[in-house]
């Protein structure tokens, strides 16, 4: 079984782009981590039972990771001023079976750690983002919680999801065969626009549109 577990905003610098949110949102994100194998570090938002919202951005103190990072991060065009919704993560139950499902390659199963948390997750070996964003990357958590447990409620949550790509067709596919076409609202957009994926949350500030 794959269901929605957490929303990827990619940010040029954590600390401003959270304080952009947290003003956005009205309410404060809380500590994440580092993942030193990406070179990465991150902060997170609660947005219900078992979802939740990933700030993440590249990590100035780390180490170079020796290869290029997850969702993209290396090669992104990121506003200036804000961090940019970029993509989303499923969960699985068994991800080597959802991966093999899924009718466009999602990529390496890397097993990752941050502190007491353990996870196989899909990254493609060039880093990029299935789907142009809208193919979610695949997670199974191999410890018996969630990060979402372990984060304040900050009464947000995810209203809808959107998708806007050129191309719908193979992403509908994709989100078809991995039991997620009811979760994604994938509209075509031309040819010469950006592919969008937009989320809209309830939130202490009213209903906020992130893109």
């Amino acid at each position: 079984m794959v269901t929605p577990d957490h929303l990827v905003l990619a940010a040029r610098d954590l600390d401003s782009d959270a304080a952009w949110l947290e003003d956005r949102l009205g309410v404060a994100l809380a500590a994440g981590g580092k993942h030193p194998r990406m070179g990465t570090h991150n902060r997170l938002l609660s947005l219900g039972q078992g979802f939740y919202l990933e700030l993440i951005a590249i990590d100035p103190q780390a180490a170079p990771p020796g290869r290029p990072r997850w969702f993209g991060l290396d090669r992104l065009d990121l506003p200036a001023d804000r961090p940019r919704l970029i993509h989303w993560v499923a969960r699985s139950d068994d991800i080597l079976r959802d991966a093999a499902a899924s009718s466009e390659p999602l990529g390496e199963l890397l097993p990752m750690a941050r502190g007491d948390y353990r996870w196989r997750i899909s990254v493609p070996a060039d880093g990029h983002l299935p789907g142009d964003g809208l193919v979610p990357t695949l997670i199974q958590w191999d410890v018996p919680f969630h990060p979402a447990e372990r984060l304040p409620d900050s009464g947000c949550r995810l209203m809808k999801l959107e998708g806007f790509h050129p191309q719908p067709a193979p992403v509908k596919a994709t989100l078809a065969a991995l039991g997620l076409a009811a979760r994604l609202d994938v509209h075509a957009c031309a040819a010469d626009e950006p592919t969008q994926l937009v989320a809209y949350l309830r939130t202490p500030r009213g209903l906020v549109e992130l893109d």
